[in-house]
């Protein structure tokens, strides 16, 4: 059955700073969820119907973490796939879909801490953020998508600090 639904298109960002850390943030549905897999994740979002992934991932960033002052440092070479859980099959991303096939890009922060923003949206998906290591991000991340971190860490390691 699971096989059935399809996967929602994606996009992610992997936001470095100066020092060559990335963005994380606390999911808000998770707010005790501090050391817990999981609770932190990339900004990442739905591609809407016909949209460029290089400008989606822009409107993300702007729409979960308040700004887009960025540029692409590179594009993945591949798109990414997860399956949620069985679990959340049917729950998790508006029960229509089995996980979600993305596409990651690498981009420079070129703003300041003080140009991200969780409090623009009335629902945030996030209610707080740090900068990270690169390689954390696998430890960080929930188990159905870890694999993808391990290799954001691998393909974007140029670029961390």
């Amino acid at each position: 059955m699971t096989s059935l639904l399809p996967y929602r298109a994606n996009v992610g960002a992997v936001l470095f700073n100066a020092a060559g850390l990335v963005l994380v943030a606390r999911r808000a549905d998770l707010p005790n969820a501090e050391g817990a897999p999981g609770g932190w994740q990339l900004p990442q979002g739905g591609i809407d119907d016909n949209e460029d992934p290089a400008i989606a991932v822009f409107r993300e960033l702007e729409e979960e973490v308040g700004t887009a002052r960025a540029e692409i440092l590179a594009e993945h070479p591949r798109w990414l796939t997860y399956d949620l859980p069985p679990d959340l099959v049917g729950k998790a991303l508006g029960g229509k879909y089995r996980g979600q096939r993305q596409k990651w890009f690498a981009l420079r922060f070129t703003g300041t801490d003080s140009d991200i923003r969780l409090d623009l949206d009335p629902h945030p998906e996030f209610d707080a953020w740090r900068w990270a290591p690169l390689a954390a991000l696998p430890d960080m991340a929930v188990a159905f998508k870890r694999v993808i971190y391990q290799d954001l860490a691998q393909e974007f390691a140029r670029f961390a600090g």
